[in-house]
């Protein structure tokens, strides 16, 4: 990400680091094995060098949906679907990269090619929202992962249909809590190492902001407010889903929050959007 893009938003992908990187929904609880098909992904930014990680959707053995800008200047990318990919090393804990034993599964990145597009309605450049336009991308994967349940992509408009205050679960494996770390010993740039947890992968409800604002055509706006009952999403919840409570069915992916603490009210990019969704249905099988 760029510093000037840090300046007004933090999306929710976590770069990887020799310290303190980690995950887990905040206000959440281990989802165990109610979401199987919710997985952790490493992307790199060149050949066998790691650069973030985010969550992702198996929609298909060999498909996964995640954000645009997990992908987007993301050369590979490799999953891991167990509900516990924590992995313990001295003197920060990181998890595994890849590679033969990880139980990562390979794959090659695709970012939505509207993503971030100039010609874009919010007139382009790097303010809100007008960064994460179309902010939805696809991991397609060497060999399948077969499961008894994967996630469903939306019918088109579903969203528009949505009332305010709609059930929402959020699922994935971004940061928890924040580490009581002097600033000045932070690695630079912060505010990404101060933020840890365990790897595992976390449910955790929510709701609707007003399903009408003024960008809702593009976007869900979702409630991250621990105080009020409902969960949130952090670093390394990039892609991750929006599921309509209860179900397996795709809403939005993680797309962004507007400040270091994860909190407040959060913005994923809809899929259900025709457009989206069939540049989506295009990797199916």
């Amino acid at each position: 990400m760029k510093k000037t893009l840090i300046t007004f938003f933090l999306v929710l992908a976590l770069v990887l680091g020799t310290a303190g990187v980690a995950s887990a929904i905040t206000n959440g609880v281990p989802d165990e094995d109610n979401h199987p098909y919710v997985g952790l992904l490493v992307f790199d930014f060149a050949p066998g060098e790691p650069g973030w990680r985010c969550s992702g959707s198996l929609i298909a053995p060999t498909v996964v949906l995640t954000a645009g800008h997990c992908t987007d200047g993301a050369v590979a990318a490799r999953i891991w679907m167990d509900r516990d990919v924590t992995y313990d090393h001295y003197p920060f804990p990181l998890y595994p990269y890849g590679g033969p034993g990880s139980g990562a599964v390979e794959g090659t990145p695709y970012t939505n090619p509207k993503y971030r597009s100039p010609e874009n309605p919010y007139g382009g450049g790097n303010g809100l929202p007008a960064f994460s336009y179309r902010d939805t991308g696809i991991v397609v994967l060497s060999e399948p992962i077969y499961l008894d349940e994967y996630a469903a992509l939306p019918d088109a408009g579903l969203v528009d249909e949505l009332k305010n205050k709609t059930a929402v679960d959020f699922v994935g494996y971004g940061v928890q809590d924040q580490l009581q770390i002097p600033g000045n010993l932070l690695p630079q740039p912060p505010p990404y190492y101060r933020w840890s947890g365990p790897r595992v992968r976390m449910y955790a409800p929510s709701d609707l902001v007003s399903g009408n604002f003024v960008h809702s055509a593009e976007y869900l706006r979702l409630a991250l407010n621990p105080g009020g009952g409902s969960g949130g999403t952090c670093f390394g919840d990039s892609g991750g889903p929006d599921l309509l409570a209860g179900t397996n069915t795709v809403l939005a992916v993680n797309s962004y929050v507007t400040n270091v603490n994860c909190s407040g009210v959060g913005y994923s990019a809809r899929v259900d959007i025709p457009e989206v969704l069939e540049w989506i249905q295009g990797f199916l099988p």
